[in-house]
């Protein structure tokens, strides 16, 4: 009698730890370890999917996509500039103290381009010589942006450290590229296949190349929520 009175006790007490662990594991296994999710940045809004390989390491891609019209003024001259950027990308985020703090490494890829077009209404200054509209005709130009840009960036992401299946991200650093290509033309005027005119466009072209040297590093700030399968 005694005996059994000693295995009471310990049986509750085995139900008792059943019953706070069987919980606990079933937690555990639907904590999934990928994660789909929506961002809106300096790189444009997007899409990005993300895998846990453990709680410090997870592997990121993403699609952004930037449209955008506006005006631009290069050396005197207001064009309007139509971004297109088409930025899909992969990257690691490691969470060293395997919470919400990251450090992300990876690069951006795909086309990122700037059209500019531009039709004068007075005289502009072109590779240092005054010309009318009517010897102008229209401009249009093209910058185009490193294909490969990688990056490097500090932020926070509570997707794989939280309990239930929404989380935050919050991303900032720089995409590193080579100097962009400039392309300038003119059609339509009078002076538009002039050797003179034309020498004087290559200038132009030389003086916008040095301002569009500045986009070699673009900052990436965007933020977004994940939602965990």
């Amino acid at each position: 009698m005694s005996f059994r009175l000693r295995l009471a006790p310990m049986a509750l007490a085995s139900v008792a730890l059943a019953a706070l662990v069987i919980p606990c594991v079933a937690q555990a296994q639907d904590d999934g370890r990928f994660a789909l999710g929506a961002q809106a940045g300096t790189p444009g809004l997007g899409l990005q999917a993300q895998w846990a390989l453990n709680p410090r390491l997870v592997l990121r891609g993403g699609y952004d996509v930037l449209n955008w019209d506006r005006d631009q003024t290069y050396k005197g001259i207001d064009y309007d500039a139509k971004i297109d950027f088409k930025s899909p990308g992969a990257f690691v985020d490691l969470h060293p103290f395997a919470n919400g703090f990251l450090v992300s490494g990876g690069a951006y890829f795909g086309s990122r381009k700037i059209d500019l077009d531009a039709t004068p209404t007075g005289n502009v200054n072109i590779g240092g010589a005054a010309f009318t509209p009517a010897q102008v005709g229209s401009l249009t130009g093209r910058i185009d942006l490193e294909n490969t840009a990688p990056f490097i960036g500090l932020g926070y992401d509570n997707t794989f450290t939280r309990n239930g299946r929404l989380g935050f991200r919050l991303l900032a650093g720089a995409a590193f590229g080579d100097k962009p290509k400039v392309d300038l033309d003119a059609r339509g005027g009078t002076l538009s296949n002039d050797p003179l005119f034309r020498a004087r466009l290559d200038d132009e072209e030389r003086q916008i190349q040095d301002e569009a040297d500045n986009y070699r590093v673009l900052p990436v700030v965007h933020a977004g929520l994940n939602y965990r399968f």
